[in-house]
């Protein structure tokens, strides 16, 4: 019988907590803190319409129309055909975009190449380098090393245009940079 009341009391004391929980349960949990905002609106109050009656009409306004003058030839604008074709000229790519297409890499991704211009102890004198370059116009990014901090411009997609971009800086700064392949690390 032991083992009659020992299940006959943990029944009771299961369905006497059950109802505790429902008595509760409403109490606990009845929503108050879910109450609907009642938020300002930001839409300034619609401005009033005045409305003006006139009584009076105002006097009528005639308007003359000039005489035009016959245009007897057209101008003749001549463009200078030289300079025209030196502005179209400059404005050509240098590049082949079939010759310097993105190669892909073994892992199918395109390859990207950045030119790495300085290395640095003194973040400082990296900081400094890359604040002129940006401010010429650069897209410039600088990485941590173990114990330097190099300066990169870059990356592009096409090796080509750093080799010109390392030309002419190396003419504008004096820097001798190497291309290197971009990674994100």
């Amino acid at each position: 019988m032991d083992v009659r009341d020992n299940l006959k009391q943990r029944l009771i004391g299961v369905v006497v907590l059950l109802l505790i929980g429902i008595a509760f349960f409403p109490l606990v949990f009845n929503a108050a803190g879910y109450e609907e905002r009642q938020l300002e609106s930001r839409i300034p109050a619609a401005p009033e319409v005045v409305r003006v009656v006139q009584t009076e009409m105002p006097p009528p306004v005639t308007i003359e129309q000039a005489p035009v003058a016959p245009v007897t030839e057209a101008p003749v604008v001549s463009a200078p055909v030289a300079e025209i074709t030196e502005s179209l000229e400059a404005l050509r790519p240098s590049l082949n975009p079939a010759e310097e297409a993105p190669t892909l890499d073994a892992d199918q991704v395109p390859a990207a190449w950045a030119l790495q211009l300085a290395s640095f102890r003194q973040e400082s004198n990296a900081r400094e380098l890359r604040a002129r370059l940006i401010s010429a116009g650069y897209r410039v990014y600088i990485r941590h090393g173990e114990d330097v901090v190099r300066v990169f411009v870059g990356p592009e997609m096409q090796r080509g245009r750093l080799e010109e971009l390392k030309l002419l800086l190396q003419q504008e700064y004096g820097l001798e940079g190497m291309i290197v392949r971009f990674t994100t690390q």
